[in-house]
């Protein structure tokens, strides 16, 4: 599950540099890319937060397409869900090195974007990687790297991308085990020493990695160090100039420097590693093409508050807003990884632990994590006496009924009842829905069956929650309800009818035909509650054509 919960939460980073966006207009200098599937209100938000407009800035869409096409070569397709909510605004500049800042992104770092963006080729830059609410940011570096090759008309090397990806995959399965900080901390040590001494030979960056390692208290699996290794020779073996990314590399070793001495005080004066105290927004980049440094010009209150934020200029803020990484007796965890099984649905918060990693505090207490108005946990802990597991995703109750609509209650109800006799084998449930002849097709274990409804229903729960509001229409739809097309869309990756499911998911074990069973008997229960079928839909449309 740590590896699959780590490969989720890269979602909001990678996401924010697809193609096949939608341009809008404006200034070639400035792009913001907003994710596709944010409500009007939430794209509002994120102009108001990126202080900014249409009048000033060229504005992307980023599409679930664009995130599969760069992601789904690193990260299965269910983990990279069906919807896009990342937000990217950025600004080419012709000095300074690349400065990141992001906004309710609880897994992923300004400090690891702007690592993965000189793996990319970028040299000078101003990005800033946000969402209207918490999400994992595993997507944002999509975002980010397709706004900066529209804003600055280059073209980035495709090999270089990839690797830019994989990279923060790569690094985020590190951070489980010793942490964001540590985790950085030992890609970008390792990429300056070998690139800048143009080393190639694995035998050589293992040592490299093993040093670096050793000298931050760090214990590696072998296994660990073979993935890293092979990255790291991946990336030598391509033409990197050390002197146009020494700048970004140096700055960000010098951020995770003072994190690590716990030095997060700045006195409001530039400092030589170019870091600035980001609550003076009087203090101006000289290396801005235009005066305005963006990653010290947003409007953190547009957000809300108890915003998590990081910055690869100030790194006290990471430290106040995201919490120290927790050390654990098989290694650190950082306590903002509790990333759900997918990001897309824009839902699950940081405030989630997994069963395999939640950080237990040293004395039990009574009090309840203050959560925010959908329930998510703000402190980003696990109480000893009530870990929350990756299923949950809050520490209230994910099927909590209480904000839906009477009509809303009434059709999850019915779902409870089908899932229960379907998945659960309790033939009087699944009759009450599905008429008195109704028996399930297949068998599952009583197990295997608890979970599918949890998961089942968790999936249809956020859709009743959307009303489908946030629905883009497709050409491959085949309902005429926006809100049965979202159904269908989850039930597809949770049976997963287009790859074979990933180790640790729930229906494993189950051949294809059990799976390709149950997901049309699932949807055949809701087609009959929305009142109509794929073939009446597709019928309904060709008339309307006609």
């Amino acid at each position: 599950m740590k590896k699959r919960s780590v490969i989720a939460a890269l979602l909001c980073s990678l996401c924010l540099t697809a193609g096949g966006a939608v341009p809008a207009m404006a200034d070639s200098a400035r792009v913001v890319t907003l994710g596709a599937d944010l409500t009007q209100d939430q794209k509002d938000t994120m102009m108001r937060y990126f202080k900014t407009d249409a009048s000033q800035v060229q504005i992307l869409t980023i599409t679930n397409q664009d995130e599969r096409e760069h992601l789904g070569d690193y990260i299965p397709l269910e983990q990279i869900g069906t919807r896009t909510l990342s937000c990217a605004y950025v600004k080419p500049t012709q000095s300074g090195g690349i400065k990141v800042r992001t906004a309710n992104l609880n897994y992923v770092t300004g400090n690891m974007i702007a690592n993965a963006l000189s793996t990319a080729g970028v040299t000078n830059c101003e990005a800033v990687a946000a969402c209207p609410y918490e999400v994992s940011g595993t997507g944002a570096l999509t975002g980010v790297i397709m706004a900066y090759e529209s804003a600055s008309g280059q073209k980035l090397d495709s090999t270089k991308k990839d690797l830019a990806t994989k990279e923060v995959v790569v690094t985020g399965d590190l951070a489980q085990q010793v942490g964001n900080d540590n985790a950085t901390n030992i890609i970008n040590q390792a990429k300056l020493q070998i690139i800048g001494d143009n080393i190639q030979n694995a035998d050589e960056i293992y040592n490299i990695v093993n040093n670096i390692a050793v000298q931050n208290n760090v214990t590696l699996s072998q296994e660990e160090m073979e993935t890293i290794v092979a990255l790291l020779q991946e990336i030598a073996q391509q033409s990197y100039d050390i002197e146009q990314m020494k700048e970004t590399l140096e700055n960000i070793q010098q951020n995770l420097d003072k994190e690590a001495a716990d030095d997060p005080v700045f006195d409001g004066t530039a400092q030589d590693d170019g870091v600035v105290d980001a609550e003076d927004d009087n203090l101006v980049d000289e290396d801005s093409t235009d005066g305005e440094d963006i990653t010290q010009n947003v409007d953190p209150d547009a957000l809300g508050e108890d915003i998590k934020e990081s910055s690869t200029e100030d790194p006290s803020l990471q430290e106040e807003t995201m919490g120290e990484a927790v050390e654990g007796e098989d290694g650190a965890v950082d306590e903002e990884t509790g990333i759900p099984e997918a990001t897309e649905d824009g839902t699950a918060l940081d405030g989630t632990a997994q069963d395999d990693m939640a950080v237990a505090p040293e004395e039990n207490t009574e009090e309840i994590p203050e959560a925010t108005e959908d329930g998510t946990v703000l402190d980003g802990t696990a109480q000893d006496d009530m870990s929350v597991t990756p299923e949950e995703n809050t520490a209230e109750d994910p099927l909590n009924t209480d904000s839906l609509s009477e009509e809303a209650k009434a059709s999850f109800e019915q779902a409870k009842s089908f899932c229960k006799g379907e998945y659960e084998g309790d033939t009087a449930s699944l009759q009450s829905v599905m008429g008195e002849d109704a028996m399930a097709s297949v068998t599952i274990t009583p197990e295997v069956g608890a979970d599918l409804t949890q998961k089942v229903l968790e999936s249809y729960i956020k859709v009743l929650k959307d009303g489908g509001m946030s629905y883009v229409p497709a050409d491959t739809d085949i309902y005429l309800s926006a809100e049965l097309n979202m159904v269908n869309a989850e039930m597809r990756l949770i049976f997963s009818m287009e790859l074979d499911p990933a180790e640790d998911d729930i229906l494993v074990n189950e051949t294809p035909e059990t799976r390709q069973a149950l997901y049309s008997d699932t949807m055949k229960f809701f087609e009959n509650l929305y009142g109509e079928s794929s073939v009446s839909a597709e019928t309904t449309q060709e008339e309307v054509m006609e």
